[in-house]
């Protein structure tokens, strides 16, 4: 998570539990009213080291990230759930532990790329198995919760290689549920930002609206949300994950998303982007700019290519660059660094989306601003930009909130769709209203 600066801050109190229910809490008036249905959350936590566990899956596409260990969920969980968007496959599923008495369970969290859809599918498969194994043939079939526009693409190849119901939740509704969920019942998944404190755990909390979530996938939606599913989607830009990927795979050598990543981590955006101290020589502090603020993004592109031309012209119409092998390789233009392009176009679409979330907060009057979609990915640089963008552009009154889980707000909410009885939630237990959102679109 985010990095291992910031994964060791939470690796400090691994076990550290939410406080027992007291008796004749909404937890016991659930399981008796089971409208509104969840799991039982009554000392759930973040595993943040596991050493038993066996290694996630190895294979390209795939992520296997943090668990959410529920020691007092005993009901069969006789499904999983899928949010299946345009660049990414996110999966959730309920699994015993392994050789353990204990009661409970797990919450596992999976990506696959949605190119290798197929993969996934296979990996479910053998959740199937297991389940028939752990459960017996009695137990049922498992059924599978469905969103996101996959949820339809691919729906017929679900139902021929699964063999299994395949139920199809509204992508907005599951993205709000699950949203909700992690903000009410997950102890250590809320953190805010910055520099002296990178990873800052907000407690959760049952009095969370109104908000407004800012859903980076491959494009981006801002949600304004009021009260349990009465939302609407209050704008949004096409300029996200998607923007990124698709330039960078142009620009760069980069196969993956978490390639071009780990580039902008060790680039250096100064060399490509124009920056305040460029223009001024120094900050300036008359209007809060610092002298490494960005003015331009990919400002000195242009600038270095005349240079180049200039030069080329002089030499009669090449210029020359010496190989690793001394020879003399003919260029006319100045060369850019992969690791430099991925860092300058990160901080430009992420400023981009930090500078419209905060414009649409203000349109709104939204104090909480929360990040999620699997464009962040715990990434230090994202969250950072977006932090800052947040902070300089409300002069400190507001800040970004993120989830250690943000790619998993719609599987989630799919998750907990399905209505088996006999499960409890603790501040979630009213049954929610039927409200129909203004727009049930997101980009993903």
């Amino acid at each position: 998570m985010i990095d291992a600066a910031m994964a060791s801050v939470s690796g400090n109190a691994k076990l550290r539990r939410r406080p027992a229910e007291r008796k004749g809490s909404t937890i016991d008036q659930t399981i008796l009213s089971p409208g509104a249905v969840s799991i039982n959350v009554q000392e759930a936590f973040i595993v943040d080291e596991d050493p038993s566990r066996p290694p996630s899956p190895s294979d390209d596409g795939v992520q296997h990230d943090t668990d959410i260990r529920l020691p007092n969920h005993k009901a069969v969980v006789s499904h999983v759930a899928l949010d299946i968007g345009g660049s990414l496959a996110k999966l959730v599923y309920f699994s015993r532990e392994p050789d353990s008495k204990d009661h409970g369970g797990r919450l596992s969290f999976l990506k696959f790329e949605t190119d290798r859809i197929d993969q996934c599918l296979e990996f479910v498969k053998r959740l199937q198995d297991e389940f028939h194994i752990q459960n017996g043939q009695k137990s049922g079939s498992m059924v599978i919760m469905a969103t996101g526009g996959g949820a339809y693409k691919f729906y017929d190849e679900m139902k021929k290689v699964l063999g299994v119901e395949v139920l199809r939740e509204d992508e907005m509704d599951c993205l709000i549920m699950g949203l909700d969920f992690f903000i009410t019942e997950i102890p250590r998944e809320v953190f805010t930002y910055n520099d002296a404190n990178p990873m800052h755990f907000e407690e959760a909390r049952a009095d969370i609206y109104p908000y407004l979530l800012v859903n980076i996938g491959s494009g981006v939606s801002m949600i304004k949300v009021s009260d349990r599913r009465k939302f609407e989607r209050i704008g949004g830009t096409s300029l996200g994950g998607g923007t990124l990927w698709g330039l960078l795979s142009l620009l760069t050598g980069a196969r993956t998303f978490d390639d071009m990543l780990k580039m902008a981590e060790v680039g250096d955006n100064g060399a490509v982007d124009m920056l305040v101290g460029d223009i001024y020589g120094t900050d300036y502090g008359k209007i809060g700019l610092k002298s490494t603020t960005i003015a331009s993004s990919f400002g000195k592109v242009f600038k270095m290519k005349r240079q180049g031309e200039n030069m080329a012209e002089d030499l009669g119409g090449l210029s020359y660059d010496s190989g690793e092998d001394n020879n003399i390789i003919p260029s006319s233009q100045p060369t850019f660094k992969p690791e430099d392009i991925s860092r300058s176009l990160l901080y430009a679409v992420s400023n981009n989306i930090g500078q419209i979330a905060y414009l649409q907060s203000e349109k709104h009057n939204l104090e909480r601003i929360y990040f999620g979609g699997s464009f962040i990915r715990g990434h230090r640089q994202t969250i950072q930009t977006l932090s800052y963008a947040i902070d300089f552009w409300s002069k400190g009154e507001k800040k970004a909130y993120f989830l250690r889980h943000e790619g998993y707000l719609g599987s989630v909410g799919a998750f907990l769709k399905r209505q088996p009885r006999n499960w409890g939630r603790r501040n979630s237990s009213e049954e929610y209203p039927v409200v129909r959102p203004a727009i049930q679109h997101r980009e993903d």
